[in-house]
């Protein structure tokens, strides 16, 4: 194999790479956001870019996708009405549609090429689109939560790239006070939060806007992701009332839809933060 038959993304802040063995470019559309690039891997299936960075692959999508959604919807008592913010590949719209207890889930992502893409070249994310319980917005995410009604939702997701580019006002004490103001008093706020080996610092910097904008109690959940930085990502999740998060672990064992990474056991095994993490973190 020769340089050219390999796809890497370069990641400054952790001074390391990640590889995959390509044969050819599928597509490329450079929106009016980012590029969107989608390649085809020797091994991972399809691979897509934003800007250069990893986004999501065949083979490893379903970690990320169940570990955004499941954790949440199954901690809230009784989820009924989810809004995503971001999840232009649809995949974490296609795991909250599982729950037969939602009753309707709005995406809102800025970018219109991310969901064609993945219409295109990641089908199998886009399966629930046409589920009537979904609503598909291309518009501002930030807009979106600061016009919606007060007390209104159950979980919030964000499923957001990286704090650049059209993400960056997705992870500051504005935006979570939007949030904050739609979820009900039992209501979840859920937000990717990159490596805990490596983005400490950015996770704690997370947390305390999080804070400043209400809300009172945190848990991050790591999980592995091998095609992001590291290989190792994690979801934080944050409640307003004091209240913990303990989850309905009896409907988790009994769930009716199938999984291929999230469980019960998985659950209760990602509660149990690694020393290091849990200290930076404060518990």
């Amino acid at each position: 194999m020769t340089a050219s038959d390999w796809l890497h993304e370069q990641f400054e802040p952790t001074g390391s790479s990640i590889g995959f063995r390509v044969t050819r470019k599928l597509d490329e559309v450079q929106s009016p956001f980012q590029k969107i690039e989608v390649w085809e891997s020797t091994d991972w299936g399809n691979v897509m870019l934003i800007d250069g960075a990893m986004m999501v692959t065949t083979r490893d999508n379903f970690l990320y996708h169940e570990m955004m959604a499941h954790p949440a919807l199954f901690t809230h008592p009784d989820p009924k009405r989810v809004v995503i913010i971001g999840g232009g590949d649809c995949g974490t719209l296609r795991e909250v549609l599982r729950h037969p207890g939602v009753e309707k889930a709005v995406q809102c992502d800025i970018d219109e090429q991310v969901t064609r893409m993945a219409e295109k070249y990641f089908p199998e994310l886009c399966e629930s689109n046409a589920d009537p319980r979904a609503q598909i917005l291309f518009d501002d995410g930030i807009a979106h939560m600061r016009n919606a009604e007060p007390a209104s939702l159950d979980v919030v997701i964000v499923d957001s790239t990286d704090p650049v580019g059209p993400a960056e006002g997705l992870f500051n004490q504005a935006f979570f006070e939007s949030c904050h103001r739609a979820l009900r008093d039992d209501g979840i706020l859920v937000q990717q939060s990159e490596s805990p080996l490596a983005l400490l610092d950015l996770m704690r910097e997370m947390r305390a806007e999080m804070a400043r904008a209400g809300f009172d109690s945190f848990q991050t959940l790591p999980f592995p992701q091998p095609c992001y930085p590291t290989g190792w990502w994690s979801c934080t999740m944050a409640r307003k009332g004091g209240r913990g998060f303990g989850f309905r672990e009896a409907d988790a064992r009994a769930k009716a839809f199938a999984t291929k990474y999230y469980s019960a056991e998985v659950h209760l095994g990602a509660q149990a933060l690694p020393p290091f993490v849990a200290q930076a973190l404060g518990g």
